[in-house]
């Protein structure tokens, strides 16, 4: 099977720099982008294409991309060849210029599996390793809260996994601030690019946000990586979207929190979620626990 990178889901992080006063924001970054078409999302606004290597900027991989044009949904379908300027800022990034290089053959679009996890489902047993080199799985946190989303280490688009670890580092802070108010949770990020984040890599990478002087760094915070089958059922599990043809999985996003009795209580799609949101979702749960045991 071969793996593309995918989740959500990080090598480059999105800050400005500059002298104070001055305007800090950085200037656009524009790629040359080339692949197929997978999947059309018109109402999400999005095309998820099987990409070729984008030069001194990303691995090949499949993801999905905003597209403004909506010509390009009417035009686009799977299995089409097309051609873009990826254009990316310090906060986003979208395909301008899209060009169809070449029609669909009859019969290439893949087939994709795509379970959701719902609220109430259990979360399977999955076995992790975590950036210390231990194994650790998704039932060990039985009795607090988990939240766990899907990173890779190299991704560079701001609004991936950037923003997913900045959304956890934010999260992290105010737990750690008032443990109890939110139910003492754990959080996982856990790699979907297992051939090049070992347990070393990661570990580096979630000091990059915890800090290494920080005592227990990893205490609440954990980066982990599965084998590729454990990985495909954990994606699969959450929406993950698979192509068994291609034998990759879509870089898209899914954050999930699951309750103490290791049940899913909401999985977040995509990167519009705020942190404010996840940290309320966790409010409601405690407070629901203690009115029943109350």
């Amino acid at each position: 099977m071969r793996w593309i990178p995918a989740t959500v889901l990080v090598g480059a992080l999105a800050s400005g720099c500059g002298s104070p006063g001055q305007d800090s924001v950085p200037p656009q970054q524009r790629y040359e982008l080339a692949g197929e078409v997978v999947a059309v999302d018109p109402e999400g606004g999005t095309l998820t294409i099987a990409h070729a290597a984008v030069t001194d900027y990303m691995e090949a991989m499949t993801m999905p991309f905003n597209v403004r044009d909506d010509w390009v949904f009417e035009a686009a379908e799977p299995g089409a060849r097309i051609r873009a300027e990826l254009v990316v800022d310090a906060t986003a990034s979208w395909l301008e210029g899209v060009v169809i290089t070449k029609s669909p053959a009859a019969g290439a679009a893949a087939e994709a599996v795509i379970p959701s996890a719902k609220p109430g489902d259990s979360v399977p047993a999955i076995a992790l390793v975590n950036q210390d080199g231990q194994a650790v799985t998704l039932q060990a946190y039985r009795g607090r809260h988990l939240l766990f989303t899907f990173i890779y280490t190299r991704c560079p688009l701001p609004d991936y996994c950037p923003r997913m670890s900045a959304h956890f580092d934010r999260i992290h802070k105010a737990v750690e601030a008032e443990p109890a108010r939110y139910g003492d949770p754990h959080m996982l990020s856990i790699s979907v690019d297992p051939a090049y984040d070992t347990p070393g890599v990661l570990r580096e990478y979630g000091l990059r946000y915890l800090g290494p002087q920080a005592p227990d760094s990893f205490a609440r915070w954990e980066f982990a990586r599965a084998e590729p089958e454990p990985l495909r059922r954990l994606a699969e599990f959450v929406g993950l979207r698979f192509m068994p043809d291609r034998g990759e999985i879509v870089h898209s996003l899914r954050t999930v929190v699951v309750d103490p009795e290791g049940k899913v209580l909401k999985v977040y799609i995509g990167n519009t979620w705020t942190p404010d949101e996840l940290l309320e979702e966790l409010e409601r749960s405690v407070g629901g626990a203690l009115e029943v045991t109350g």
